[in-house]
């Protein structure tokens, strides 16, 4: 191959400089000469191939290469762009101009690529979530609350699955107050309650959240159950 390289490099300067019939000079003065000053400067990179190809941008505001999801600015969500594709980028175009730029994966990931300028406000704030920091808030509230929250960190396969959980618990204390917020945890491990939000904010909407005093007086009209044995009957006996 260098060899027929070599040779083609010598048989075009042979033709550069071979002479005009009709005029002056030669390729290689006509170019120094009259076509030079035209010329543009060649790009930094080489032509690479791409493909192209066109998307909806759905609510995760990720578009995929087949292989992985990438993510395009939040505010695309809806719109339809155009997706190029080379070896190395992922290159997304909307009206005809790049709305985002990727190095493109070779292997497959787990999780897609995101960079933070495209998410909203709200997803942001999730790339700062931190176990640790969730323990620390859920220890100065109490007891209660802290096992609450390693319950979320603790029940998925991963600790970040439990951060939407955390946040939402940390809302609730910021909207119901953190001493009422304990107190709801509190209930809720009482009763023997697998942890949720729901169960949590149905507790801290109630005016009295603390279902004791209504689980009591169910439990006291009821305390005689169905089976209507000695003992009730004496104390009919007694009522009369």
């Amino acid at each position: 191959m260098n060899e027929v390289r070599r040779a083609v490099s010598e048989k075009l300067e042979e033709l550069n400089h071979y002479p005009f019939k009709k005029r002056e000079g030669n390729r290689h003065t006509a170019y120094f000469e009259e076509e030079r000053s035209f010329m543009k400067p060649l790009p930094y990179s080489p032509y690479e191939p791409a493909v192209w190809s066109t998307a909806t941008v759905h609510n995760d505001y990720l578009i995929s290469d087949g292989k992985n999801k990438y993510s395009v600015p939040f505010d695309l969500i809806g719109e339809t762009v155009d997706i190029r594709l080379t070896k190395d980028t992922v290159e997304v175009f909307f009206n005809g101009s790049r709305a985002a730029l990727h190095k493109r994966e070779e292997r497959p990931l787990r999780d897609p690529v995101v960079l933070p300028g495209h998410m909203p406000e709200e997803h942001r704030k999730y790339l700062s979530y931190d176990a640790d920091e969730f323990i620390r808030w859920a220890s100065s509230v109490g007891r209660s609350t802290e096992q609450v929250i390693r319950y979320f960190l603790n029940s998925g396969r991963e600790p970040e699955q439990g951060y939407k959980f955390c946040s939402g618990t940390r809302k609730l204390g910021d909207k119901h107050g953190e001493k009422k917020l304990e107190s709801a945890c509190e209930k809720l491990l009482s009763l023997g309650m697998q942890p949720s939000l729901r169960t949590l904010t149905e507790f801290l909407k109630r005016s009295d959240f603390e279902l004791g005093k209504h689980s009591e007086s169910v439990h006291e009209s009821n305390r005689f159950g169905i089976t209507r044995g000695a003992a009730y009957f004496g104390k009919r006996g007694e009522q009369k």
